[in-house]
């Protein structure tokens, strides 16, 4: 028997985690006013580029005295230039609760050979925060993209600690409060939170990070794509638009347009308000259909960015065929791109509710998730 579908859908579609979904009033022709066919280093240029690092630290009330940069191969390039640059002067605890984190564990172990200490966590879970010792270097994912925990606060970190923190910020930036006073080199992408075009990265450094890079040579030798100081000194340019690399500047007017539709809706409150609207959203779907969970039990350390769902219908026999069976469903149906779980990650639904995101899209999804969970228990049960 066919299930009958909802009769409401999603006006977008994009629920993907990256890159994600534009701002609403994105359109390609309000990217007209970028340079192209310009250098970057022309005047035009280099105001763009300016705007873009101002523009951040208005949206997110990053200090005066921080160092924003924009700076290539998005937040991966980001997170690795601040471990080749500022890690080795002292042990450091790497802490890993996703595939991203582990990642950087991988780079600490294997690449650098630090003095490591690692500590890790279950998808769904994060490590004890109290066990971490500040006084060593700290790097850390402050929102698992692929497993949807994250750090509630940054009350673990102390005021007075000897070591850096080094976060990657990439899914949290925009829709969680970051303390800047805890947080010494933090990173982020623009494919994520605000919808930005992928690629580009930023890295925005404490005093106390530029400290470290002034008065720390590393062992090793540093590409110029990572390099951040010449001459035992900070490249200032680097922060001030004049990028390492050549960067698109098309995704720079692109990144100014999401700036402003940020600011027009609140700013970095109003974003984060969007964000714990759609979070509420698929709360309330999970709270009244018993097959359908949160893949992070603890609401405290539960993201609003990146929402990870596993099925737990006793009749599933293969989790993993199920969820794809959903995910296709939908897909064919134009009601939700790009949904499945992150391949390293439990099989499940990962479903981005960062501010771009329409709260009304979100809630036309649910009905049919319902859907599409009928109708493969029904094909299930018809095919044994």
């Amino acid at each position: 028997m066919a299930i009958e579908q909802p009769a409401t859908r999603p006006g977008n579609p994009r629920f993907s985690s990256g890159p994600c979904a534009k701002p609403p009033a994105f359109s390609l022709d309000k990217l007209s006013d970028a340079p192209l066919g310009r250098s970057h280093r022309a005047a035009v240029g280099k105001a763009k580029l300016k705007a873009a690092i101002e523009g951040t630290r208005e949206v997110l009330g990053i200090p005066a005295d921080y160092k924003i940069g924009i700076v290539p191969a998005s937040d991966t390039g980001a997170v690795e230039m601040a471990m080749w640059n500022l890690l080795g002067e002292r042990k450091v605890e790497m802490l890993a609760w996703e595939s991203f984190g582990a990642g950087w564990v991988t780079d600490a172990v294997k690449q650098l050979k630090l003095d490591a200490e690692i500590k890790e966590a279950p998808y769904g879970e994060i490590v004890d925060l109290a066990t971490v010792d500040t006084d060593n270097d700290v790097v850390f994912t402050w929102n698992g993209t692929t497993s949807g925990a994250r750090v509630p606060n940054g009350d673990w970190i102390k005021s007075d600690r000897q070591g850096l923190t080094i976060c990657d910020a990439t899914s949290a930036a925009f829709a969680q409060r970051l303390p800047w006073d805890k947080l010494d080199v933090t990173t982020f992408s623009w494919q994520k939170v605000l919808g930005g075009e992928a690629a580009h990265g930023m890295i925005i450094l404490s005093p106390r990070a530029v400290e470290r890079l002034e008065n720390y040579t590393p062992a090793w030798p540093l590409p110029k794509i990572f390099r951040l100081t010449k001459g035992g000194k900070l490249i200032d340019g680097i922060f001030e638009g004049a990028t390492i690399n050549t960067p698109s500047m098309l995704a720079v007017e692109d990144y100014l347009l999401a700036l402003d539709w940020a600011r027009s809706v609140g700013g970095m409150e109003g974003l984060r308000e969007r964000a714990y609207a759609n979070l509420a959203a698929v709360q309330s779907f999970v709270a009244e259909n018993s097959w359908l969970a949160f893949l992070v039990d603890d609401p405290a350390i539960r993201s609003n960015t990146s929402v990870c769902l596993k099925f737990t219908d006793d009749r599933i026999t293969d989790g993993a065929a199920f969820a794809k069976a959903i995910v296709k469903r939908l897909d064919a149906e134009g009601v939700a791109y790009d949904i499945g779980a992150y391949r390293d990650a439990p099989a499940g639904l990962r479903i981005w509710c960062g501010g771009t995101v329409e709260t009304t899209d979100v809630a036309a999804l649910m009905p049919w998730i319902k859907w599409a969970f009928e109708a493969e228990i029904e094909a299930q049960t018809e095919a044994a």
